[in-house]
């Protein structure tokens, strides 16, 4: 630009005067600040509602998703599933049918073993150490107690075993249904009887699928758990698609298939056996206590055990890479802008020139907007977003018409007694009841008034007293 201006009989003093000018304000500094500027508050803004990113390219994929994969154990449930019934058949009694379940899964890491060996615990049955041991991934386990041949686990691994489970077919279909998980067992090839084991879904669950649906986003839960159990537990939540009897090397082919269909895929699981699927997925989210290595493989990471974290987490995502094309914008505008300006272009129209005084100030303050613009996501708030959705106002209207009541009850002492009565209680017409252990209380939720002898009785029939409803 000096040049031209020489060439054209300029002074040399405006030649260099415009020299200088161009060279301060194409100085790259407001566009160099653009990226990382929203990169940096919108990670650490994250972490303030512990959400980690491992990096600032996870934060910005992140908001490109489409379909959400939800592991079910630990993701949608608390991952701490208890023991509501057993089913015998023959001669043996539910202690022995326990003793010997507890006994085998007691070396295994598995939540439904731990269940079984709680639920042993509680009864203070003495567990025998096994001859032999085999854990079965996505099956069940095997292995020889008392001198026999002993199977728990799936239907898929009775049916390996051609073990006949026609005599409690009904009774594990109903149990599926309400969302259990069935577990066999069978010694020397007969089958004894089966148990089934609840996992509770956690309280947030719901809300946080809604919410993922009300910003336009798929959710599919992913689970190893039958096809009957795995819906009746998609049901409590509102989720629609539904990928079951996923053995768990088969998960990261499960989430491959949904993104060889063109969906931007999100998985969110918690477990070792998520790690391969949290890895192949465009964004890898790890949720909670999580293992050591899901969270390796994770692109976020969720410190707290809350499912509404995800949507929050996209939110973040789209709210920085919105702050990060603002701020690109106005760094490429001002330059666009400015450097004909310093240059001079306007100067034989006009007569407009630019000073190098004003274009170092003109400079700092595109790195002052671009900087100012990214701090606004220090106003980021994740709860502001959810309680504005109209799906929640909708479902504060609906909740409006439910009769709620608060029963206190005597009696309960683990999960085993917590889901008895919460089972009691649900099976009753037009009843939501959750059970809180810790405070010996049971809410109960429905749609017309339910009278408190009917409350009572169907607690009392589980085997445990009410001392007061509200």
């Amino acid at each position: 630009a000096a040049i031209v201006w020489l060439a054209l009989g300029y002074p040399f003093e405006f030649a260099l005067a415009i020299a200088i000018a161009v060279l301060v304000i194409s100085c790259p500094c407001a566009l160099g600040l653009a990226t990382p500027a929203a990169i940096m508050v919108g990670t650490g803004k994250g972490a303030e509602y512990g959400i980690l990113s491992t990096s600032g390219e996870a934060l910005q994929a992140v908001s490109t998703i489409d379909t959400v994969i939800l592991d079910k154990t630990g993701t949608i449930t608390t991952g701490r599933p208890a023991v509501t019934d057993m089913v015998v058949v023959g001669t043996i009694l539910e202690d022995d049918l326990l003793r010997v379940a507890a006994s085998l899964e007691q070396f295994s890491e598995h939540p439904i073993a731990k269940a079984l060996v709680a639920a042993a615990q509680e009864k203070h049955l003495s567990l025998t150490k096994p001859e032999e041991f085999k854990a079965q991934s996505g099956l069940g386990v095997q292995g020889v107690i008392d001198e026999k041949t002993c199977l728990i686990g799936n239907r898929t691994l009775m049916e390996q075993h051609k073990v006949d489970l026609t005599s409690v077919e009904h009774t594990s279909r109903e149990a599926s249904e309400r969302g259990n998980t069935v577990v066999y067992i069978a010694l020397d090839g007969t089958l004894q009887g089966c148990i089934a084991v609840a996992d509770q879904v956690k309280s947030t669950s719901a809300d946080a699928v809604s919410e993922l649906h009300a910003m336009g986003i798929d959710v599919v839960m992913l689970t190893g758990d039958q096809e009957h159990a795995a819906h009746a537990i998609a049901n409590q939540v509102g989720i629609r698609s539904v990928i079951a009897s996923v053995l768990p090397d088969g998960k990261a082919d499960a989430v491959a298939s949904v993104r060889n269909k063109g969906n931007k895929v999100a998985m969110v699981g918690d477990g070792i056996n998520d790690a391969p699927a949290l890895a192949v997925s465009d964004v890898g989210i790890a949720i909670g206590a999580g293992s050591d290595i899901a969270k390796e493989s994770a692109d976020i990471i969720l410190m707290k055990n809350d499912l509404k974290d995800v949507p929050a987490a996209i939110r973040l995502g789209k709210a920085t890479l919105r702050t990060i094309k603002q701020n690109l914008f106005w760094a490429l505008f001002y330059n666009l802008l400015g450097i004909p300006l310093a240059a001079g272009v306007f100067f034989p129209l006009f007569g407009w020139t630019l000073s190098p005084i004003f274009a170092a100030a003109a400079m700092s303050l595109s790195s002052l907007f671009v900087v100012g613009n990214a701090l606004r996501l220090m106003l980021f708030n994740p709860a502001r977003y959810y309680h504005n959705k109209g799906t929640r106002t909708m479902k504060e209207k609906k909740e409006t018409n439910l009769v709620v009541k608060k029963m206190l009850i005597a009696g309960m002492t683990c999960n085993h007694c917590s889901m008895r009565v919460q089972k009691s209680l649900n099976e009753l017409d037009s009843v939501h009841a959750v059970v809180d252990l810790a405070t010996k209380t049971a809410t109960v939720e429905s749609s017309k008034d339910i009278g408190n002898d009917v409350l009572k009785k169907a607690v009392e029939q589980a085997g445990y007293e009410v001392v007061s409803i509200l």
